[in-house]
């Protein structure tokens, strides 16, 4: 069963995972593994001002954020997922961005924020050089209790409160909302041309300077 995307047009930050686990494919609802905290974060670090659940992911665009993956078919490992699933989802995911033209795109784990860029693209979280048309990208750690490169939950903590820091309204390059109403888009609908994909110079200052050069692989919890 496909799992939607939360979405909405304009929003702060677009968050992008890699896929759905097998748990969140048959409740419906995104990060819904036990004991995943990838709410329990976007609350700590400031992005919605009231504890959710995995349940509560159709209210995200109450707070100006959106939710999708990069391949949409659910696996118990990402591991398991081909080629083929990654070149499919990196067309829809350029096809989501333009669409609903958000912030910040905001990679939960490097495996995402490779699948879509390369894997020359830098290692580690934090802000990246590149540019999706108008959003500015960051990369956070994959919240599962199973990444070994940020196992503890105030490990994760810090890079989605840097990236809260860095998607302030006003900073990202469009006039993206503080909330808005959530897109109940079914097939894309969105131009047919991918959003321009630039590299730019990190800015001092605004770069991760902590991440690791590599790290270990990621793995999810189910």
């Amino acid at each position: 069963m496909r799992l939607p995307a939360r979405l909405c047009p304009k929003p702060r930050i677009l968050f992008v995972g890699i896929n759905p686990s097998l748990t969140s494919a048959r409740v419906g609802h995104h990060f819904a593994g036990p004991g995943n905290p990838f709410y329990r974060l976007l609350h700590a670090a400031g992005f919605v001002s009231e504890p959710l659940t995995f349940a509560d992911d159709v209210r995200l665009p109450e707070f100006g954020l959106a939710l999708t993956n990069i391949a949409e078919r659910a696996t118990r490992e990402a591991s398991e997922l081909t080629a083929a699933d990654y070149a499919r989802g990196r067309k829809r995911l350029a096809r989501t961005i333009a669409g609903i033209e958000p912030g910040v795109v905001a990679f939960v784990g490097s495996t995402a924020y490779r699948q879509f860029f390369g894997p020359a693209a830098s290692a580690g979280p934090g802000r990246k050089p590149e540019r999706i048309g108008g959003a500015t990208v960051f990369v956070v750690p994959n919240p599962s209790g199973r990444n070994a490169a940020y196992p503890g939950f105030g490990d994760k903590l810090v890079w989605y409160r840097r990236l809260r820091r860095w998607a302030k309204p006003g900073r990202s390059s469009t006039n993206a909302p503080r909330s808005c109403r959530p897109t109940a888009w079914g097939a894309p609908t969105w131009p047919p041309t991918p959003p321009n994909v630039r590299r730019s110079p990190a800015k001092p200052g605004r770069s991760s300077t902590n991440a690791p050069r590599s790290c270990r692989p990621e793995r999810r919890t189910p």
